[in-house]
């Protein structure tokens, strides 16, 4: 790709995605499907997905596209501004694949993410990339995120050799990832995963003093903290919107703030588009047909959002 683009390094999946008519599952009881598709996924695949709706051209890396992925991956990026080439497509490998049901503003993930680490853990057997240098050495801004162990790390150790800034997620504040990020999201789920015993109050000074970049807590709905060392932690209340789906609330988020680094914004308008991008997000289903748009994201911001 000659053109400017964005790189991404992370988890690109198939998600099968179940809208449920009537609340969530109950024990024993009956529940109609009102819509059911089967498409890209994953925290980088959706936000691809969500940078290419926004005008601006990706090149995807990260875990491994086994047979029965690749048709829904390949196919699904066909038409946009996403390049493929650096990803592995495993003909000997069926892919990873997750579920999601979804109801009201809840949703409940299923898939076989532990087994597929696990094999690295027992066996060695790594089905993700190693980064290409080349790749990071290109592009303007990146993103990474985390779960792929010393690759993730050395994505970020090129980003930092070629002086490219970086979006990345849910690391612990001493990695090396968190430390050298332009900006460093931090999920409720990332906290459970990795703190669980601590607040968000407590963690983010912790976070805050650990990088000398943008540190940002989301909560879901409420109320998310921001600040970089030295200043004074700030908060910010999320849109209002109807939700339709959670599904990809966070990836369009993380898409929001690789987006706005992009652009220049400084952390104020950062969080402010952010936040919009994921409002926007949660509004309909399913997110891959129905990415944000700048024009929307701009409404949700200005208040005028229909």
């Amino acid at each position: 790709m000659t053109a400017p683009y964005i790189y991404l390094y992370g988890m690109i999946i198939a998600s099968t995605s179940f809208l449920l008519q009537d609340g969530f599952l109950q024990p024993d009881a009956y529940s109609e499907i009102r819509e059911k598709y089967r498409l890209p996924g994953g925290e980088t695949g959706t936000c691809a997905t969500v940078l290419a709706s926004l005008g601006t051209n990706v090149k995807l890396d990260g875990n491994h596209i086994g047979v029965q992925v690749a048709p829904v991956i390949r196919n699904f990026y066909r038409n946009k501004p996403v390049q493929l080439d650096s990803l592995y497509f495993d003909e000997h490998y069926e892919g990873l694949e997750d579920y999601v049901i979804i109801a009201d503003d809840v949703r409940s993930p299923m898939g076989t993410f532990a087994h597929y680490f696990a094999n690295y853990f027992t066996t060695g057997e790594k089905r993700w990339n190693t980064p290409k240098e080349a790749d990071i050495a290109g592009c303007m801004v990146a993103a990474i995120d985390p779960f792929f162990q010393d690759e993730s790390t050395l994505a970020a150790e090129y980003c930092v050799k070629h002086g490219k800034p970086y979006v990345t997620i849910d690391c612990r504040y001493e990695s090396y990832i968190h430390q050298h990020a332009a900006v460093s999201i931090i999920s409720g789920e990332g906290i459970q995963n990795n703190y669980p015993h601590q607040t968000p109050a407590e963690l983010f000074p912790l976070f805050q003093e650990n990088s000398d970049g943008l540190t940002i807590i989301t909560n879901g709905g409420k109320n998310l903290f921001y600040g970089r060392k030295g200043e004074k932690m700030r908060s910010f209340r999320p849109y209002p919107v109807n939700v339709v789906s959670t599904l990809g609330a966070g990836d369009s988020f993380k898409a929001g703030c690789v987006y706005a680094v992009s652009k220049g914004m400084n952390d104020d308008d950062l969080i402010q588009f952010a936040s919009a991008c994921s409002a926007v997000a949660i509004s309909r289903f399913p997110l891959p047909l129905y990415p944000p748009t700048l024009e929307e994201i701009t409404q949700c911001i200005q208040g005028t959002r229909k």
